[in-house]
């Protein structure tokens, strides 16, 4: 048995798309073996979505199942992905779209989709990390990291040059810690020398560094203002995949960036997940 998905992808942080009414056995071992970028499609994840569309705006509920074949409760790049999906499922210039860390509002812009990131939080319990305040500029593994969650814990470092970091060898230590009782994101960001910042990700669920993180690159922004690094409302963020847009508006934060749709096809799922 056979099911069809779209493949889509954010400034490089790329998905498969899968109606969520298509019967999958296992979708964890779908995630694992079609994320392989060896033997199988290739991608940081698998989204399965279910479209509500008589709503107004339209709602698209969105599962996130990552490539360790676990789910994760947000991603920002692959709401950007869903968003635009949804968009052009219905001819509708905005939707709404549920994750488990909220819902979000989503809305086509000229140069790509935004989508509504919620409040970063720093506090402690809600990263979460074993601390009883909060985790700013704490030395770990060399890196002076902040500690924020952004719909999924990230530990933010500032250094001179992100290209300078082996991230694939200082990042591993770091989201296993036993500080983080469920595991971390590693971002790393350095200044462009525009006001804005360069973003190296390491994510969690994918095991490896991605070309891009959404809510890496909010994290970013949200740490850089924290830390006085900037007071700008809009910030500029480039991983390695494109850029990405981060503006901070009267307590609303919204990602902005490119989308495209790459392609279609189908995996066999059944007896291969049994």
């Amino acid at each position: 048995m056979h099911v069809a998905f779209e493949k889509y992808h954010g400034t490089g942080n790329d998905f498969l798309i899968i109606d969520a009414e298509e019967f999958v056995p296992d979708r964890g071992e779908l995630a694992k073996r079609e994320c392989d970028r060896e033997d199988g499609v290739g991608a940081d994840g698998i989204l399965f979505l279910a479209l509500e569309p008589a709503f107004d705006p339209p709602r698209v509920v969105m599962t996130l199942v990552q490539p360790d074949g676990r789910p994760a409760p947000m991603c920002g790049n692959g709401a950007r992905c869903v968003a635009e999906w949804a968009m052009r499922e219905t001819g509708r210039e905005s939707v709404m779209i549920d994750t488990q860390a909220g819902t979000l509002r989503a809305e086509r812009t000229d140069g790509g989709v935004a989508v509504e990131m919620g409040d970063p939080t720093f506090e402690p319990d809600a990263i979460p990390v074993a601390a009883d305040e909060p985790v700013i500029e704490a030395e770990l593994e060399g890196l002076e990291i902040t500690m924020v969650n952004t719909g999924v814990p990230h530990a933010v470092a500032f250094v001179d040059d992100v290209d300078a970091v082996d991230l694939e060898s200082v990042a591993p230590p770091i989201r296993h810690a036993d500080r983080f009782p469920r595991g971390t994101n590693v971002t790393i960001a350095s200044p462009d020398g525009d006001g804005g910042f360069r973003q190296r990700s390491y994510e969690r669920g994918v095991e490896g560094e991605t070309d891009a993180c959404g809510t890496g690159a909010v994290a970013i922004a949200a740490v850089a203002r924290r830390l006085g690094h900037t007071d700008a409302d809009v910030i500029e963020v480039a991983p390695p995949g494109g850029d990405l847009e981060v503006t901070f508006d009267d307590g609303d934060v919204l990602l902005a960036g490119p989308v495209e749709r790459e392609f279609d096809g189908e995996v066999a799922v059944g007896v291969a997940e049994q």
